[in-house]
């Protein structure tokens, strides 16, 4: 059974840093294409970051230059590094798998950035 589980998250002032972790068992995850996504309350759920099983990285725009994307292949883990939080980043960041069109999500980790 594949699992995904987030972790990392907190309350953090504004202008402060964390890294998220998502662990993933049940799955052979280097063939996978990784993302983070976040969703806020009355929001919908938006990308944030992804990295394909070669590496390749994309970020939303709104992240860009303040938020890092990796993946630790041999721990099955995949990163995201936030800096430069602003409150407007407060939402639950979810982790997903994606491989040949089969996907599935975390439950989540929530960040909350304070002003």
């Amino acid at each position: 059974q594949v699992q995904l589980v987030e972790s990392g998250g907190g309350v953090v002032q504004s202008g402060g840093s964390l890294r998220l972790s998502c662990a993933a068992s049940g799955m052979v995850f280097i063939i996978h294409d990784m993302a983070w996504y976040r969703q806020a309350p009355g929001n919908e759920r938006e990308l944030v970051a992804s990295i394909t099983s070669s590496g390749s990285i994309r970020y939303a725009d709104f992240v860009k230059g303040r938020f890092t994307i990796s993946r630790d292949n041999a721990k099955n883990t995949v990163y995201l590094q936030m800096g430069s939080l602003k409150p407007d980043d407060t939402a639950v960041y979810l982790c997903r798998r994606n491989f040949r069109a089969v996907s599935s999500w975390g439950r989540g980790t929530q960040v909350t950035v304070s002003s």
